[in-house]
């Protein structure tokens, strides 16, 4: 973590992208790992309740480079991204009257902001399962969802299903993919990473916009 934040200075402030690519980076090192199953489960675990990185970033060379493995690669993923999503819930459900306005003031970047967690909150009572679906399956912030559901005290166990078919649908889809079209496709995500990073946060904001376009 020290080279995430290495020579970064009130002197010399770095664009938010350039972070995003170093905090990328250290978890894509972990592909040359020889624990680089453990971090794929600790990665994916920690992206449903606070982690800002994806856990396909790993997932994908994971799956590219022992092809083989991938259904135990996206099994993985998708057991500890479900795992985490539950301890976002219970964080929502028990702790989070007493961490809400540092979260708020400390971890904006991430989602986690009023007018965010009032979106999800306000669209429970009548999308519980399909909001949780969408968030787990869509570049919307699941992390967001996972706390948000726990505050709303949604039903437990859709939340559990949604959050268990979106997940799933989303890591089996990715590992397969990169599955399919091998090595061939690593120098197009080196090459336009920060296009890439772009496209997502549109996605992102757009995500919200459709949100209350339904509500």
């Amino acid at each position: 973590m020290d080279k995430i934040i290495e020579n970064i200075s009130p002197a010399k402030r770095v664009p938010v992208w350039h972070i995003h690519k170093r905090l990328y980076d250290w978890v894509l090192h972990f592909a040359h790992t020889k624990n680089s199953m453990v971090a794929l489960f600790c990665i994916s675990f920690a992206e449903s309740s606070f982690f800002p990185v994806p856990p396909d970033v790993l997932l994908a060379p994971l799956a590219l480079g022992a092809p083989k493995k991938w259904i135990r690669f996206a099994t993985v993923c998708s057991i500890a991204s479900v795992l985490g999503g539950i301890l976002g819930y219970l964080i929502g459900l028990g702790l989070w009257e007493a961490i809400d306005q540092w979260v708020f003031a400390h971890m904006g970047s991430l989602g986690f902001t009023q007018k965010n967690f009032d979106t999800f909150k306000n669209l429970y009572d009548k999308y519980d399962f399909w909001i949780v679906f969408t968030a787990g399956f869509t570049p919307l912030p699941y992390k967001v969802c996972t706390i948000s559901a726990g505050v709303a005290r949604i039903f437990f166990p859709g939340f559990i299903i949604a959050s268990a078919i979106s997940r799933s649908a989303r890591f089996f889809l990715v590992a397969g993919l990169f599955r399919w079209k091998g090595e061939s496709i690593r120098p197009f995500i080196d090459k336009y990473f920060n296009l890439l990073t772009l496209v997502f946060v549109i996605l992102l904001v757009g995500g919200f916009l459709a949100i209350k376009l339904f509500h």
